[in-house]
């Protein structure tokens, strides 16, 4: 993970998919290890919400806005799934709407 950046990559992959997506398009992310899940649920935390900085002003910049909205919570594999595969085991998936 160190050697090929894996975690720096995910974050600039996750930067171009949001630069790419058009508005109301989905960006569903699989992660299958902790620290991929934690960066993965942080940007989509990030991007979903206004700068608290900001939550007292009358009238919030629309460059300002979240460009996300989460959908749903997290998922996990179904027993069955991982019945059938167990390396499904560890997957968890995240999903967000592009908003502006």
């Amino acid at each position: 993970m160190f050697i090929n950046d894996e975690l720096g990559q995910l974050e600039k992959g996750l930067e171009g998919a949001l630069r790419v997506l058009d508005r109301g398009g989905r960006l569903a992310v699989i992660s299958f290890h902790s620290l991929e899940d934690r960066l993965v649920k942080r940007f989509m935390k990030r991007e979903s919400e206004i700068d608290a900085a900001l939550l007292d002003l009358p009238v919030v910049p629309s460059e300002l806005q979240p460009r996300l909205k989460l959908v749903g919570r997290k998922a996990r594999a179904a027993d069955a799934e991982v019945g059938n595969n167990p390396r499904s085991r560890s997957a968890l998936l995240r999903v967000a709407e592009k908003v502006r």
